[in-house]
């Protein structure tokens, strides 16, 4: 195991074809040359950056319509994400970019100048799933207050 625990989450998605292309080529979230770890037909693993997401059909499913208004930001309510060092948070940004990715927030600083000061976005995976995707300067602004 390693030094610090990983998450495991569940997400409800529906379409597992378009969330395999998203998740597992798109941001390279698959487990070794497109092997996508246990699945069936219903549910999909995930490796995201080290953490085992689990994507499950769900027929009922619609993308959150709840935001938050967070530093000048309209912020989706129900996210998840992880915290990348900043070379590769800039890395990715403009891989999406290239992509023609659809943000729901644009790659940015918030809370700029003040304590946690971050780099941050937010796309949505084609089933309405918010992620966001950060960055800090120093591993202590994590948590800063």
């Amino acid at each position: 195991m390693t030094a610090v625990p990983r998450f495991h989450l569940a997400f409800p998605v529906r379409d597992l074809a378009e969330t395999r292309a998203f998740y597992g080529v798109l941001l390279e979230c698959n487990l070794s040359n497109y092997n996508w770890g246990r699945s069936s037909a219903e549910w999909v693993d995930f490796d995201f950056f080290g953490h085992q997401i689990v994507a499950h059909l769900s027929a009922g499913f619609g993308p959150a319509k709840e935001h938050n208004l967070i530093d000048g930001e309209k912020i989706p309510v129900r996210h998840f994400g992880i915290i990348l060092d900043m070379e590769k948070w800039r890395n990715l940004a403009a891989k999406l970019k290239a992509a023609g990715a659809t943000f729901l927030v644009e790659p940015g600083i918030r809370f700029e100048g003040q304590a946690g000061e971050q780099a941050t976005f937010f796309i949505a995976d084609p089933s309405g799933n918010a992620l966001e995707f950060k960055a800090f300067g120093r591993e202590e602004q994590i948590f800063e207050r």
